[in-house]
């Protein structure tokens, strides 16, 4: 069965900082694209990183550039979001998800366009 396991969610105060892991399992981890997503509460999901397969290129929302970091620990099938400098508005259900092949444009894809979705894990970020 295809698995994405996200964890390390929690509560941090303004400017802190978290890590996040997502632990894939049941697919060649090798072809597929992985990205992290957020939902906040009355708010749409929104992309905010993508690691691509082919060469690692990542990706990232403007809101979290300079300040998230993605990365890939392919011994491991494990995708990791690095989370610096947090701002309340970080605060969100964090959701990792997988896309075959490479990222079809150079962007974070939609939502819509994930194969595979793993279950949230909660950030709140307190002011």
């Amino acid at each position: 069965d295809v698995q994405l396991q996200a964890s390390g969610g929690g509560l941090v105060q303004a400017g802190g900082s978290l890590r996040l892991s997502c632990a894939a399992s049941g697919f060649t981890f090798d072809d597929y694209a992985i990205g992290w997503f957020r939902q906040a509460p009355g708010k749409e999901r929104e992309g905010v990183a993508c690691i691509g397969r082919i060469d690692g290129s990542t990706y990232y929302a403007d809101s979290v550039k300079g300040r998230f970091t993605i990365s890939s620990d392919n011994a491991k099938n494990t995708v990791y979001l690095q989370m610096s400098s947090l701002k309340p508005e970080d605060t969100a259900v964090y959701y990792c998800a997988a896309l075959e092949g490479e990222v079809p444009i150079a962007t974070i894809p939609l939502p819509s366009v994930m194969d595979y979705w793993g279950k949230g894990t909660l950030v709140t970020v307190s002011s």
